[in-house]
């Protein structure tokens, strides 16, 4: 797991090249936008139960066959599973924008969760709309302008949209 200056700087190292000015500038701004990206994840981390439980809610709603006798969330030990599952991943995206890299997420906790999904019988497509769901929540809590660093917050949304995506699309 790399944060985004080791991963510039052992880039730049394999080519041998000094760092760019555009990527000192690219970096510079991370680093002016560093105490919105630690509110964001402050605020996610804050409200990781009501953002997981709110979407397990929504999911089970829309997919009840989902908590019906036979389905994957039945039995409190499957329902258990699953918003541990969604936390699990919750958490990962939290230290994907606190470093603005998404390598810790791909590496520690979606490579290979497809499969593993198979293999369990899990539908990863109902896993994706939980997981979207929490995106959803999440991006709503990190906009609200109340007790921000105040400023454009605009590529940080896209930023985190864009991890929440990726873990929808590596279980689907």
């Amino acid at each position: 797991m790399f944060d985004a200056f080791t991963r510039v700087i052992s880039q730049a190292d394999a080519r041998g090249e000094y760092l760019s000015t555009s990527t000192i500038d690219a970096l510079s701004a991370m680093v002016a936008d560093g105490n919105k990206r630690m509110d964001a994840v402050n605020r996610i981390t804050s409200n990781s139960q009501t953002i997981v439980a709110n979407a397990a809610r929504a999911l089970f709603e829309e997919q009840p066959q989902l908590i019906s006798p036979g389905g994957n969330a039945y039995t409190s030990r499957r329902m258990s599973a699953c918003l541990r599952d969604m936390e699990i991943i919750l958490r990962y995206v939290t230290y994907s924008i606190f470093s603005g890299d998404a390598s810790v997420l791909e590496d520690r906790c979606l490579n290979g969760l497809r499969e593993t999904y198979l293999a369990l019988g899990t539908p990863g497509a109902s896993v994706a709309v939980g997981v979207l769901k929490m995106k959803d929540a999440a991006i709503s809590i990190v906009m609200d302008p109340t007790g921000i660093t105040p400023g454009n917050c605009s590529s940080l949304q896209s930023e985190i949209a864009g991890y929440f995506d990726r873990a929808a699309a590596a279980v689907s």
